[in-house]
């Protein structure tokens, strides 16, 4: 096997774990009531994919985390699950896509410049989803700003605690490098 197909097996690999993190993290916190909308467990491991894989292993985590945990525990919910596999895929897809893309000089700078983009370009592609598609007439700003940013605001500041630091320890220990 040559290094280019050692390189993808690895990130496989990695995507795999990820996915299967994305189903047991979110199954932990629904032992909680509400846990889950306010610590989104789901997003970590498919934003680590994305930023540690690259954008099209970000989207394969995304779509392979939420349709396992659906069916293996009903979470999320049909009626969520459609608005949360747009946002989900556009966090795995853009974290990659981006991180690759800017180049700050700044390891850190580069990580918060994709993970916040794909997480505002998520949560957008989830508010125009539900008010234009899903929920029309029933889906207001207020809901949207409710949702997006003010219940998960702990789910937030986890995420961008946790994550840069955990790419920049697996970048460390050779683990991860940024997506070519």
């Amino acid at each position: 096997m040559d290094r280019r197909e050692q390189g993808r097996t690895r990130m496989l690999l990695l995507t795999a774990l990820l996915a299967a993190f994305g189903v047991v993290l979110p199954a932990v916190f629904h032992w909680i009531p509400g846990a889950g909308a306010v610590f989104l467990p789901m997003h970590i491991p498919v934003l680590l994919c994305g930023l540690s894989c690259g954008g099209q292993y970000g989207l394969l985590c995304a779509l392979v985390s939420i349709g396992l945990s659906h069916l293996l525990t009903g979470m999320p919910p049909a009626g969520l699950l459609p608005s949360m596999a747009l946002e989900l895929s556009i966090y795995g897809l853009l974290s990659g896509v981006l991180y690759r893309r800017v180049n700050t000089g700044s390891a850190a700078a580069d990580i918060y410049f994709a993970l916040i983009g794909a997480m505002l370009s998520g949560r957008v592609a989830y508010g125009v989803l539900n008010a234009l598609v899903l929920q029309t007439g029933n889906y207001s700003f207020e809901t949207w700003v409710g949702v997006a940013f003010v219940t998960s605001f702990p789910g937030i500041v986890i995420q961008l605690t946790v994550i840069p630091g955990v790419i920049l320890l697996m970048r460390k220990a050779g683990f991860s490098q940024k997506p070519q």
